[in-house]
Protein backbone atom coordinates (compact mmCIF):
# COMPACT_ATOMS: atom_id res chain seq x y z
CA UNK A 1 0.00 0.00 0.00
CA UNK A 2 2.77 2.44 0.60
CA UNK A 3 4.30 1.66 -2.70
CA UNK A 4 0.83 2.23 -4.53
CA UNK A 5 0.55 5.65 -2.20
CA UNK A 6 4.19 6.75 -3.13
CA UNK A 7 3.64 5.93 -7.35
CA UNK A 8 -0.23 7.90 -7.06
CA UNK A 9 1.76 10.74 -5.55
CA UNK A 10 4.23 11.15 -8.12
CA UNK A 11 1.68 10.33 -10.83
CA UNK A 12 -0.30 13.68 -9.15
CA UNK A 13 2.73 15.53 -9.20
CA UNK A 14 4.04 14.59 -12.83
CA UNK A 15 0.59 16.13 -13.79
CA UNK A 16 0.88 19.01 -12.03
CA UNK A 17 4.46 19.85 -13.67
CA UNK A 18 3.26 18.97 -17.10
CA UNK A 19 1.19 22.24 -16.50
CA UNK A 20 3.76 24.27 -15.50
CA UNK A 21 5.82 22.95 -18.27
CA UNK A 22 3.77 24.80 -20.99
CA UNK A 23 5.92 23.09 -23.63
CA UNK A 24 4.36 22.37 -27.43
CA UNK A 25 4.82 19.18 -28.78
CA UNK A 26 5.35 18.80 -32.37
CA UNK A 27 2.60 18.88 -35.36
CA UNK A 28 2.23 15.40 -35.58
CA UNK A 29 2.59 14.64 -31.98
CA UNK A 30 5.93 13.17 -32.05
CA UNK A 31 9.30 13.88 -30.53
CA UNK A 32 12.57 12.80 -32.58
CA UNK A 33 16.07 11.97 -31.53
CA UNK A 34 17.23 15.61 -31.55
CA UNK A 35 14.05 16.95 -30.17
CA UNK A 36 14.33 14.49 -26.85
CA UNK A 37 18.15 15.59 -26.31
CA UNK A 38 16.39 19.28 -25.90
CA UNK A 39 14.39 18.19 -23.93
CA UNK A 40 17.07 16.17 -21.66
CA UNK A 41 18.82 19.15 -21.60
CA UNK A 42 16.02 21.03 -20.11
CA UNK A 43 15.20 18.19 -17.57
CA UNK A 44 18.95 18.08 -16.66
CA UNK A 45 19.10 22.10 -16.23
CA UNK A 46 15.89 22.54 -14.26
CA UNK A 47 15.49 22.53 -10.35
CA UNK A 48 11.71 22.50 -10.13
CA UNK A 49 10.71 18.86 -8.52
CA UNK A 50 6.96 19.12 -10.27
CA UNK A 51 8.35 20.07 -13.85
CA UNK A 52 11.21 17.98 -13.34
CA UNK A 53 8.88 14.59 -12.67
CA UNK A 54 6.27 16.26 -15.61
CA UNK A 55 9.53 16.53 -17.87
CA UNK A 56 10.79 13.28 -17.07
CA UNK A 57 7.80 11.48 -17.82
CA UNK A 58 7.33 13.07 -21.25
CA UNK A 59 11.34 12.28 -22.01
CA UNK A 60 10.07 8.27 -21.11
CA UNK A 61 6.94 9.00 -23.02
CA UNK A 62 8.34 10.00 -26.15
CA UNK A 63 11.48 7.50 -26.11
CA UNK A 64 8.68 4.41 -26.32
CA UNK A 65 6.96 6.17 -28.93
CA UNK A 66 10.63 6.59 -31.28
CA UNK A 67 11.31 3.51 -33.96
CA UNK A 68 14.42 1.85 -33.75
CA UNK A 69 16.82 4.04 -36.00
CA UNK A 70 15.73 7.16 -33.77
CA UNK A 71 16.77 5.51 -30.02
CA UNK A 72 20.17 4.63 -31.85
CA UNK A 73 20.47 8.06 -32.57
CA UNK A 74 19.38 9.41 -29.31
CA UNK A 75 21.59 7.00 -27.43
CA UNK A 76 24.56 8.02 -29.61
CA UNK A 77 24.08 11.28 -28.39
CA UNK A 78 23.72 10.93 -24.90
CA UNK A 79 26.84 9.11 -25.36
CA UNK A 80 28.48 11.81 -27.40
CA UNK A 81 27.16 15.01 -25.84
CA UNK A 82 26.20 13.91 -22.06
CA UNK A 83 29.76 13.36 -20.71
CA UNK A 84 31.85 14.39 -18.18
CA UNK A 85 31.92 18.97 -17.90
CA UNK A 86 35.30 18.84 -19.18
CA UNK A 87 36.05 22.57 -17.92
CA UNK A 88 34.73 21.61 -14.49
CA UNK A 89 36.98 18.46 -14.89
CA UNK A 90 40.48 20.87 -15.75
CA UNK A 91 39.36 22.77 -12.93
CA UNK A 92 39.08 20.21 -10.50
CA UNK A 93 42.15 18.63 -11.61
CA UNK A 94 43.85 22.07 -11.29
CA UNK A 95 42.52 22.46 -7.59
CA UNK A 96 43.84 19.38 -6.74
CA UNK A 97 47.51 19.52 -8.21
CA UNK A 98 47.53 22.62 -6.19
CA UNK A 99 45.75 21.17 -2.91
CA UNK A 100 45.42 17.60 -2.46
CA UNK A 101 43.12 16.78 0.13
CA UNK A 102 39.89 15.49 1.23
CA UNK A 103 38.23 18.23 -0.36
CA UNK A 104 39.38 18.61 -4.00
CA UNK A 105 39.59 14.96 -4.22
CA UNK A 106 36.24 14.73 -3.62
CA UNK A 107 35.67 17.64 -5.80
CA UNK A 108 37.40 15.86 -8.38
CA UNK A 109 35.88 13.05 -8.37
CA UNK A 110 31.86 14.81 -8.76
CA UNK A 111 33.26 16.60 -11.38
CA UNK A 112 34.19 13.92 -13.51
CA UNK A 113 30.47 12.54 -13.41
CA UNK A 114 29.11 12.34 -16.35
CA UNK A 115 26.38 14.26 -17.13
CA UNK A 116 23.72 11.10 -18.05
CA UNK A 117 24.05 9.61 -14.72
CA UNK A 118 22.40 12.77 -13.59
CA UNK A 119 20.05 12.51 -16.59
CA UNK A 120 19.12 9.17 -15.73
CA UNK A 121 18.73 9.34 -12.13
CA UNK A 122 16.20 12.49 -13.30
CA UNK A 123 14.57 10.15 -15.29
CA UNK A 124 14.00 7.81 -12.49
CA UNK A 125 11.90 10.47 -10.73
CA UNK A 126 8.94 9.67 -13.28
CA UNK A 127 6.40 7.40 -12.31
CA UNK A 128 6.61 3.89 -13.53
CA UNK A 129 10.55 5.15 -14.31
CA UNK A 130 12.62 2.63 -12.79
CA UNK A 131 10.90 -0.40 -15.24
CA UNK A 132 11.62 2.06 -18.01
CA UNK A 133 14.78 2.70 -17.55
CA UNK A 134 15.52 -1.06 -17.49
CA UNK A 135 13.27 -1.68 -20.71
CA UNK A 136 15.62 1.09 -22.33
CA UNK A 137 18.37 -0.41 -21.15
CA UNK A 138 17.50 -3.40 -22.82
CA UNK A 139 17.35 -1.66 -25.88
CA UNK A 140 20.62 -0.39 -25.75
CA UNK A 141 22.32 -4.20 -25.26
CA UNK A 142 21.05 -4.77 -28.50
CA UNK A 143 22.76 -2.50 -30.31
CA UNK A 144 26.48 -2.69 -28.38
CA UNK A 145 27.87 -5.32 -30.76
CA UNK A 146 28.13 -2.89 -33.33
CA UNK A 147 28.21 0.72 -31.84
CA UNK A 148 31.30 0.48 -29.34
CA UNK A 149 31.05 3.84 -28.50
CA UNK A 150 28.01 3.36 -26.75
CA UNK A 151 29.92 1.14 -23.97
CA UNK A 152 30.54 3.96 -21.70
CA UNK A 153 26.67 4.87 -22.09
CA UNK A 154 25.97 1.18 -20.90
CA UNK A 155 28.45 1.41 -17.86
CA UNK A 156 26.50 4.42 -16.32
CA UNK A 157 23.40 2.85 -16.85
CA UNK A 158 24.61 -0.62 -15.12
CA UNK A 159 26.15 1.91 -12.65
CA UNK A 160 23.28 3.15 -11.36
CA UNK A 161 21.00 -0.23 -11.83
CA UNK A 162 23.14 -1.80 -10.09
CA UNK A 163 22.33 0.61 -7.14
CA UNK A 164 18.94 0.75 -7.31
CA UNK A 165 19.00 -3.15 -8.20
CA UNK A 166 21.12 -3.65 -4.56
CA UNK A 167 20.08 -6.82 -2.83
CA UNK A 168 19.24 -4.91 0.02
CA UNK A 169 16.21 -3.28 -1.86
CA UNK A 170 15.10 -6.56 -3.10
CA UNK A 171 11.94 -8.79 -1.97
CA UNK A 172 11.74 -12.62 -1.73
CA UNK A 173 7.98 -13.51 -2.67
CA UNK A 174 6.72 -17.32 -2.80
CA UNK A 175 5.00 -17.59 -5.95
CA UNK A 176 1.91 -20.03 -5.77
CA UNK A 177 -1.63 -20.70 -7.69
CA UNK A 178 -3.17 -17.67 -5.60
CA UNK A 179 -0.46 -15.27 -6.81
CA UNK A 180 -2.02 -12.98 -9.29
CA UNK A 181 -2.56 -14.38 -12.84
CA UNK A 182 -0.40 -11.15 -14.55
CA UNK A 183 2.65 -12.57 -12.52
CA UNK A 184 1.97 -16.35 -13.51
CA UNK A 185 2.00 -15.38 -17.18
CA UNK A 186 5.20 -13.59 -16.31
CA UNK A 187 6.25 -16.88 -14.93
CA UNK A 188 5.16 -19.14 -18.13
CA UNK A 189 6.64 -16.44 -20.67
CA UNK A 190 10.30 -16.11 -19.20
CA UNK A 191 10.98 -19.79 -18.06
CA UNK A 192 14.00 -20.18 -19.65
CA UNK A 193 15.23 -24.10 -18.79
CA UNK A 194 12.66 -26.30 -19.25
CA UNK A 195 9.58 -25.07 -21.04
CA UNK A 196 5.91 -24.46 -19.62
CA UNK A 197 3.56 -25.27 -21.95
CA UNK A 198 0.69 -24.16 -20.68
CA UNK A 199 -1.55 -23.23 -17.11
CA UNK A 200 -2.25 -27.17 -16.11
CA UNK A 201 1.80 -27.40 -16.01
CA UNK A 202 2.54 -24.41 -14.19
CA UNK A 203 -0.01 -25.55 -11.81
CA UNK A 204 1.94 -28.96 -11.70
CA UNK A 205 5.00 -26.94 -10.53
CA UNK A 206 3.83 -24.44 -8.17
CA UNK A 207 0.99 -25.86 -6.52
CA UNK A 208 1.81 -29.39 -5.09
CA UNK A 209 3.14 -29.92 -1.95
CA UNK A 210 6.38 -31.32 -2.68
CA UNK A 211 7.07 -27.66 -5.23
CA UNK A 212 8.17 -24.60 -4.89
CA UNK A 213 9.06 -21.42 -6.83
CA UNK A 214 9.84 -18.29 -5.15
CA UNK A 215 10.94 -15.42 -7.27
CA UNK A 216 12.53 -11.74 -6.25
CA UNK A 217 10.77 -8.58 -6.85
CA UNK A 218 12.19 -5.25 -6.71
CA UNK A 219 9.74 -2.30 -4.67
CA UNK A 220 9.48 0.26 -8.26
CA UNK A 221 8.54 -2.99 -10.03
CA UNK A 222 5.88 -4.75 -7.43
CA UNK A 223 4.50 -7.03 -10.15
CA UNK A 224 7.46 -7.49 -12.34
CA UNK A 225 9.50 -10.88 -10.41
CA UNK A 226 13.05 -9.93 -11.71
CA UNK A 227 14.77 -13.79 -11.55
CA UNK A 228 12.50 -17.04 -10.32
CA UNK A 229 13.88 -20.29 -9.16
CA UNK A 230 11.61 -23.12 -9.40
CA UNK A 231 11.94 -26.08 -6.33
CA UNK A 232 11.57 -29.81 -5.97
CA UNK A 233 11.16 -31.52 -2.94
CA UNK A 234 12.47 -34.71 -3.00
CA UNK A 235 14.14 -37.91 -1.16
CA UNK A 236 16.99 -38.46 -2.76
CA UNK A 237 19.57 -36.12 -5.22
CA UNK A 238 17.77 -36.53 -8.76
CA UNK A 239 19.35 -37.26 -12.10
CA UNK A 240 16.74 -36.88 -14.57
CA UNK A 241 14.42 -33.89 -15.58
CA UNK A 242 11.37 -35.87 -16.66
CA UNK A 243 10.27 -37.78 -13.75
CA UNK A 244 10.08 -34.10 -11.96
CA UNK A 245 8.22 -32.68 -14.54
CA UNK A 246 5.90 -35.70 -15.09
CA UNK A 247 2.33 -35.50 -15.50
CA UNK A 248 1.32 -38.35 -13.69
CA UNK A 249 4.01 -38.29 -11.33
CA UNK A 250 3.66 -39.29 -7.09
CA UNK A 251 3.74 -36.50 -4.60
CA UNK A 252 6.48 -36.86 -2.07
CA UNK A 253 5.02 -36.35 1.31
CA UNK A 254 6.85 -33.44 3.30
CA UNK A 255 7.85 -35.30 6.23
CA UNK A 256 9.52 -37.59 3.89
CA UNK A 257 11.59 -34.61 1.71
CA UNK A 258 15.21 -34.88 2.50
CA UNK A 259 16.75 -33.10 -1.04
CA UNK A 260 15.59 -29.67 -2.23
CA UNK A 261 16.51 -29.38 -5.70
CA UNK A 262 16.86 -26.23 -7.83
CA UNK A 263 15.86 -27.38 -11.32
CA UNK A 264 15.12 -23.94 -13.34
CA UNK A 265 16.65 -20.42 -12.31
CA UNK A 266 15.04 -17.54 -14.80
CA UNK A 267 15.58 -14.27 -15.23
CA UNK A 268 12.84 -11.84 -16.54
CA UNK A 269 14.43 -8.69 -16.79
CA UNK A 270 17.01 -8.32 -20.09
CA UNK A 271 17.27 -4.73 -19.16
CA UNK A 272 19.48 -6.21 -15.65
CA UNK A 273 22.31 -8.13 -17.79
CA UNK A 274 25.37 -8.55 -15.96
CA UNK A 275 23.21 -7.41 -13.04
CA UNK A 276 23.79 -10.38 -10.79
CA UNK A 277 21.18 -11.33 -7.63
CA UNK A 278 20.63 -14.89 -8.53
CA UNK A 279 23.45 -15.92 -5.76
CA UNK A 280 21.27 -14.10 -3.32
CA UNK A 281 18.25 -15.98 -4.34
CA UNK A 282 19.40 -19.18 -3.85
CA UNK A 283 20.79 -18.51 -0.40
CA UNK A 284 17.71 -16.79 0.69
CA UNK A 285 15.69 -19.41 -0.50
CA UNK A 286 17.65 -22.24 1.31
CA UNK A 287 17.29 -20.09 4.60
CA UNK A 288 13.28 -20.15 3.75
CA UNK A 289 13.16 -23.86 2.93
CA UNK A 290 15.04 -24.89 6.02
CA UNK A 291 12.96 -22.61 8.65
CA UNK A 292 9.71 -24.14 6.97
CA UNK A 293 11.16 -27.68 6.69
CA UNK A 294 13.77 -28.54 9.45
CA UNK A 295 14.77 -32.13 7.95
CA UNK A 296 16.05 -30.92 4.28
CA UNK A 297 19.40 -31.29 4.78
CA UNK A 298 20.57 -31.47 0.63
CA UNK A 299 20.26 -28.71 -1.65
CA UNK A 300 21.33 -29.17 -4.94
CA UNK A 301 20.45 -28.44 -8.59
CA UNK A 302 19.40 -30.58 -11.55
CA UNK A 303 21.53 -28.33 -14.39
CA UNK A 304 21.76 -28.12 -18.20
CA UNK A 305 24.45 -28.27 -19.51
CA UNK A 306 24.24 -25.70 -22.47
CA UNK A 307 27.47 -25.40 -24.10
CA UNK A 308 28.51 -28.61 -24.17
CA UNK A 309 27.36 -29.39 -27.54
CA UNK A 310 28.69 -26.82 -29.43
CA UNK A 311 31.99 -27.45 -27.32
CA UNK A 312 32.50 -30.85 -28.89
CA UNK A 313 31.65 -29.36 -32.45
CA UNK A 314 33.80 -26.83 -32.26
CA UNK A 315 37.10 -27.75 -29.94
CA UNK A 316 40.31 -28.13 -32.16
CA UNK A 317 41.95 -30.24 -29.19
CA UNK A 318 39.15 -32.72 -28.28
CA UNK A 319 41.12 -35.26 -26.07
CA UNK A 320 40.01 -38.30 -28.49
CA UNK A 321 41.21 -41.31 -30.56
CA UNK A 322 40.28 -41.40 -34.12
CA UNK A 323 37.85 -44.24 -32.89
CA UNK A 324 36.34 -41.45 -30.44
CA UNK A 325 35.70 -39.10 -33.21
CA UNK A 326 33.88 -41.62 -35.52
CA UNK A 327 31.69 -41.90 -32.48
CA UNK A 328 31.01 -38.50 -31.81
CA UNK A 329 29.79 -38.51 -35.71
CA UNK A 330 26.49 -40.57 -34.42
CA UNK A 331 25.51 -37.40 -32.36
CA UNK A 332 24.10 -35.83 -35.55
CA UNK A 333 21.63 -39.30 -35.96
CA UNK A 334 17.64 -38.82 -34.97
CA UNK A 335 17.22 -40.33 -31.79
CA UNK A 336 20.25 -41.79 -31.19
CA UNK A 337 19.75 -42.10 -27.49
CA UNK A 338 16.73 -44.78 -28.16
CA UNK A 339 19.62 -47.25 -29.75
CA UNK A 340 20.61 -48.95 -26.32
CA UNK A 341 23.53 -50.34 -27.55
CA UNK A 342 24.91 -47.10 -28.96
CA UNK A 343 23.50 -45.20 -26.52
CA UNK A 344 26.32 -47.14 -24.42
CA UNK A 345 29.24 -46.77 -26.28
CA UNK A 346 28.68 -43.14 -26.55
CA UNK A 347 28.43 -42.90 -22.71
CA UNK A 348 31.87 -44.65 -22.65
CA UNK A 349 33.23 -41.71 -24.74
CA UNK A 350 30.91 -38.29 -23.47
CA UNK A 351 30.72 -39.25 -19.95
CA UNK A 352 34.79 -38.66 -19.41
CA UNK A 353 34.51 -35.39 -21.90
CA UNK A 354 31.86 -34.32 -19.98
CA UNK A 355 34.31 -34.09 -16.80
CA UNK A 356 37.06 -32.73 -18.84
CA UNK A 357 35.00 -29.76 -20.29
CA UNK A 358 34.15 -29.09 -16.58
CA UNK A 359 37.40 -29.89 -14.71
CA UNK A 360 39.69 -28.88 -17.86
CA UNK A 361 38.45 -27.05 -20.54
CA UNK A 362 38.45 -23.80 -20.72
CA UNK A 363 37.99 -20.16 -23.08
CA UNK A 364 40.93 -18.25 -24.95
CA UNK A 365 40.39 -16.32 -21.76
CA UNK A 366 41.02 -19.06 -19.17
CA UNK A 367 37.58 -19.04 -18.02
CA UNK A 368 34.74 -22.15 -17.43
CA UNK A 369 33.14 -22.71 -20.99
CA UNK A 370 29.67 -23.63 -19.50
CA UNK A 371 27.53 -19.96 -18.07
CA UNK A 372 25.60 -22.51 -16.32
CA UNK A 373 28.60 -23.82 -14.34
CA UNK A 374 30.40 -20.56 -13.70
CA UNK A 375 27.10 -19.26 -11.94
CA UNK A 376 26.83 -21.99 -9.59
CA UNK A 377 31.02 -22.81 -9.26
CA UNK A 378 31.32 -19.42 -8.58
CA UNK A 379 28.65 -19.08 -6.05
CA UNK A 380 30.47 -21.83 -3.77
CA UNK A 381 28.56 -24.91 -5.21
CA UNK A 382 30.64 -28.07 -5.86
CA UNK A 383 30.14 -30.24 -8.87
CA UNK A 384 28.67 -33.14 -7.41
CA UNK A 385 27.20 -35.67 -10.38
CA UNK A 386 27.74 -35.61 -13.93
CA UNK A 387 23.81 -37.39 -14.95
CA UNK A 388 24.00 -39.24 -18.34
CA UNK A 389 20.74 -38.93 -20.89
CA UNK A 390 19.65 -36.30 -17.73
CA UNK A 391 17.60 -34.32 -20.03
CA UNK A 392 15.80 -36.20 -23.43
CA UNK A 393 14.05 -33.55 -24.50
CA UNK A 394 14.89 -31.83 -28.02
CA UNK A 395 16.55 -28.78 -26.25
CA UNK A 396 18.53 -31.06 -23.88
CA UNK A 397 19.41 -33.46 -26.59
CA UNK A 398 20.64 -30.51 -29.19
CA UNK A 399 22.75 -28.82 -27.04
CA UNK A 400 23.99 -31.00 -24.32
CA UNK A 401 23.75 -34.53 -25.40
CA UNK A 402 21.07 -35.18 -22.82
CA UNK A 403 23.54 -34.51 -20.18
CA UNK A 404 22.83 -33.26 -16.50
CA UNK A 405 24.87 -32.00 -13.68
CA UNK A 406 24.06 -31.96 -10.12
CA UNK A 407 25.55 -28.95 -8.48
CA UNK A 408 26.05 -29.51 -4.44
CA UNK A 409 25.14 -26.46 -2.07
CA UNK A 410 26.82 -27.71 1.32
CA UNK A 411 26.09 -25.05 3.82
CA UNK A 412 29.24 -24.98 5.55
CA UNK A 413 31.35 -25.43 2.36
CA UNK A 414 29.89 -22.43 0.25
CA UNK A 415 32.19 -19.61 1.27
CA UNK A 416 35.60 -22.13 0.90
CA UNK A 417 33.86 -23.22 -2.41
CA UNK A 418 33.37 -19.68 -3.65
CA UNK A 419 36.91 -18.49 -3.03
CA UNK A 420 38.86 -21.64 -4.65
CA UNK A 421 36.68 -20.68 -7.46
CA UNK A 422 37.15 -17.09 -7.47
CA UNK A 423 40.58 -16.80 -6.41
CA UNK A 424 42.56 -19.45 -7.86
CA UNK A 425 39.90 -20.99 -10.65
CA UNK A 426 39.90 -23.94 -8.91
CA UNK A 427 36.19 -26.16 -9.90
CA UNK A 428 35.63 -28.02 -6.41
CA UNK A 429 34.13 -31.68 -7.71
CA UNK A 430 33.43 -34.79 -5.79
CA UNK A 431 35.33 -37.85 -6.52
CA UNK A 432 32.94 -39.33 -8.75
CA UNK A 433 33.21 -36.85 -11.03
CA UNK A 434 37.45 -36.83 -10.75
CA UNK A 435 37.02 -40.54 -10.91
CA UNK A 436 35.76 -40.11 -14.75
CA UNK A 437 38.92 -38.89 -15.51
CA UNK A 438 41.31 -40.89 -13.73
CA UNK A 439 39.81 -44.23 -15.02
CA UNK A 440 37.93 -44.11 -18.17
CA UNK A 441 38.95 -40.62 -18.72
CA UNK A 442 42.96 -41.67 -18.31
CA UNK A 443 43.61 -43.07 -21.87
CA UNK A 444 41.89 -39.31 -23.23
CA UNK A 445 43.76 -37.33 -20.93
CA UNK A 446 47.49 -39.34 -21.65
CA UNK A 447 47.10 -37.71 -25.28
CA UNK A 448 47.06 -34.47 -24.56
CA UNK A 449 50.82 -32.98 -24.99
Amino acid sequence: MANAFFTDLLSTISERGRTLLGRGKPADGKEDASSLIELCEALLSGRGEASGTAMASEVLESYHDLDATERRDFFHALARNFGPDRDKVNKAIEAWMAEPGDGNGGALHFATEPRRQELIRRLNRAPGGTGALVEMRADLLSLLNGHKDLAALDRDIVHLLGSWFNRGFLVLRRIDWSTPANILEQIIRYEAVHEIRDWDDLRRRIDPIDRRCYAFFHPAMPDAPLIFVEVALTETIPGAIAPLLAVNRQTVPKDRARTAVFYSISNTQRGLGGISFGNFLIKQVVEELRRELPKLDTFVTLSPVPGFMSWLKDAKDLPLTDEGREMLKHLDEPNWFENAELATQLRTVLEPLAAFYFLKARTSKGRLIDSVARFHLGNGARLERINWLGDLSPKGIRESAGVMVNYLYRLDDIEKNHEAYANEGEVVASSAVKKLLKTEGRRLLDMLP
